[in-house]
């Protein structure tokens, strides 16, 4: 029998872009995919927040690329390119960095992985990831365009864009939606500081700070 340190050791990373979303059925795969392989999975990561948001602002892709950092798994198993990242810069950095720590990213929509056997970096894939980062960066900027377009239409047809009057957030939700803020302002990172990391405004900061802090 195989021995478990001979196996090779693997991560799997999940994500889905809404809360009304389900990230089981690529675990499912992924995971069948392991099996299959008879790969040790050691850690496994999923969450639901849009592929178009910044690395600081996804906890689990953040501490997938910490955990890989400090524990160096032999692969990570991700269902299909967008799902790491709809953001080309950052998909390609991901790639980047995944490729000098020796660790091979495996898609398994497109059969794909980043490294060779011998750990060389694999130079049709890396074609490929790029060609495919740059098809999903069209499509995150055409699906705003078309939201912009539907927003201005409905608008110039008597509509009302914003929150209802009087409409106020729930604390839960403004947790689950700010919880890299509420994390950084608790580690006493100032507002200007949060702000530049996360993007979000010094007013809302101000707030959440107000709200939990």
């Amino acid at each position: 029998m195989e021995s478990t340190e001979e196996r090779t050791r693997v991560c799997i990373y999940a994500r889905v872009s809404t809360s009304h979303q389900d990230y089981t059925r690529q675990l499912s795969e992924l995971r069948n995919y392991a099996r299959k392989n008879n790969y040790m999975v050691v850690k496994e990561f999923a969450e639901k927040i849009s592929g178009g948001k910044k690395i600081v602002e996804r906890a689990a892709l953040t501490e997938l690329l910490d955990y890989v950092r400090d524990n160096r798994p032999d692969k990570i198993l991700i269902y299909e390119c967008s799902r790491l990242s709809r953001r080309a810069t950052d998909f390609l950095s991901i790639i980047d960095h995944l490729n000098e720590l020796k660790i091979s990213l495996y898609i398994l929509q497109n059969g794909l992985e980043t490294l060779l056997p011998n750990g060389d970096t694999n130079p049709i894939a890396g074609l490929v990831c790029g060609i495919i980062a740059q098809f999903n960066q069209m499509e995150k900027n055409l699906i705003r365009s078309r939201m912009e377009s539907g927003y201005q239409y409905y608008r110039e047809n008597g509509g009302k864009v914003g929150r209802r009057v009087n409409y106020r957030k729930p604390d839960s939700q403004y947790k689950t939606d700010y919880f890299k803020e509420i994390d950084l302002l608790s580690k006493g990172v100032s507002l200007r500081d949060c702000q530049k990391i996360t993007g979000t405004s010094v007013n809302t900061l101000r707030k959440i700070k107000t709200m939990f802090l």
